[in-house]
């Protein structure tokens, strides 16, 4: 069993779900925060598809985590939790960035 590729293709649906939501069931704030939710969701389960078949295990991780923080706290608000969570969202894009930067040194580091 591959948890990561079963946590990532799970992501992806999720984003999916939410994308369309945001396009046919939501309005006002909640349109632009599923929009964006998905859109760094759906990109980052790619690069951690990538980052695993490249045998780049943490930062698949770290991607698969982030954006499930990321895109998760901006889900919550637009279904109407409260808007502090925003100030959740920002670790999850701090997850990212740390994703991307580990990739590089692996790369660097060859």
């Amino acid at each position: 069993m591959n948890l990561i590729l079963i946590v990532a293709a799970l992501s992806g649906a999720l984003a999916v779900a939410a994308g369309a939501f945001g396009a046919h069931g939501a309005s006002g704030a909640a349109v632009e925060w599923l929009k964006t939710g998905a859109q760094y969701q759906l990109i980052h389960v790619l690069a951690a598809l990538v980052a695993l078949r490249m045998e780049a295990r943490g930062p698949a991780w770290l991607f698969v985590i982030g954006a499930g923080v990321f895109a998760g706290t901006l889900y919550l608000m637009a279904l109407g939790l409260p808007r502090w969570l925003g100030a959740i969202t920002p670790i999850g894009g701090t997850l990212l960035i740390v994703g991307w930067l580990w990739w590089a040194f692996l790369g660097w580091r060859g």
